[in-house]
């Protein structure tokens, strides 16, 4: 079988913890899937206007899409009026993101490009970055979480903002894996559960209808911490919230989502 078929893990797949290891693991019959994982109209009605709206209150208009994967939110920010260009590291996720615009009506602007040396690739300054769908926890060193921060960082103009999201891990790693299961993988009798866990280590499984499986290693980034590198590469604002609620108990949501600021306003704050 060629690597569009087979992901590749080696021997030990618990031993592969490295960034560069996206590459093999996004192949093509896994990315046909993954709007199946999805459910685009169930994701839709979950989320709302979050992201829409977050933009918006912040005059944004021109938005960069990091983590575009089939082109979700690229397209539902095209289609709320925002001028978007559509950057992903897996060439299948653009083509399959390109192809699902084109069934709407749409022409995505795409580049394919690593987030560690972003600006070489994508260039100008946007209103806004937006990394969604957990896609920073690919990310399994420090060294280019940072770099990926200050590339994003160095593509927003002054007073524009970073969304970025993550899984809750902190409640996986502290109390065990629980999931609404409504808001990110909304797929009916679709599956997407923790196979192994460890500080450096998230490594979940995909299951799906027809029986295929496949796996995603991923770093178990813990949500202060996220919030404290934010920071540190520059962003002066940081607002988390929980399951798209401003207001949440640390245990209860699935996913948060960050919002940075990259003005010089107000000072950090919880």
């Amino acid at each position: 079988m060629s690597s569009k078929d087979v992901q590749a893990y080696g021997e030990n797949p618990l031993e592969k913890r490295e960034t560069d290891h996206y590459k093999n693991e996004y192949i093509e019959s896994f990315v046909e899937k993954w709007d199946e994982l999805i459910d685009w109209d169930a994701r839709a009605k979950s989320e709302g206007e979050f992201f829409i709206n977050e933009l918006k209150k912040r005059d944004a208009k021109k938005v960069l899409d990091v983590a575009t994967g089939t082109g979700f939110h690229s397209i539902r920010l095209i289609e709320a009026g925002f001028e978007v260009t559509s950057a992903d590291g897996s060439p299948f996720m653009l083509a399959k993101a390109f192809e699902n615009a084109r069934k709407r009506g749409h022409i995505l602007r795409t580049v394919q490009a690593d987030w560690r040396w972003l600006n070489r690739d994508v260039h100008g300054k946007y209103d806004a970055v937006i990394c969604l769908g957990n896609s920073f926890t690919h990310l399994f060193s420090e060294r280019d979480r940072r770099k990926s921060l200050a590339e994003f960082y160095a593509a927003i103009r002054h007073d524009g903002a970073l969304i970025l999201d993550q899984r809750n891990y902190d409640m996986i790693l502290d109390k065990g894996f629980s999931s609404k299961h409504i808001y990110y993988y909304a797929g009916e009798n679709v599956q997407a559960e923790p196979e192994h866990m460890d500080e450096g280590l998230a490594r979940f499984r995909y299951s799906f209808p027809d029986g295929s499986k496949y796996n995603l290693n991923m770093f178990p980034l813990r949500k202060n911490y996220t919030r404290k590198i934010l920071h540190e590469v520059g962003f002066q604002t940081i607002n988390t919230y929980g399951d798209f609620q401003e207001t949440y108990h640390q245990e209860e949501p699935d996913f948060f989502i960050h919002v940075a600021e990259k003005y010089y306003g107000n000072e950090y704050n919880d």
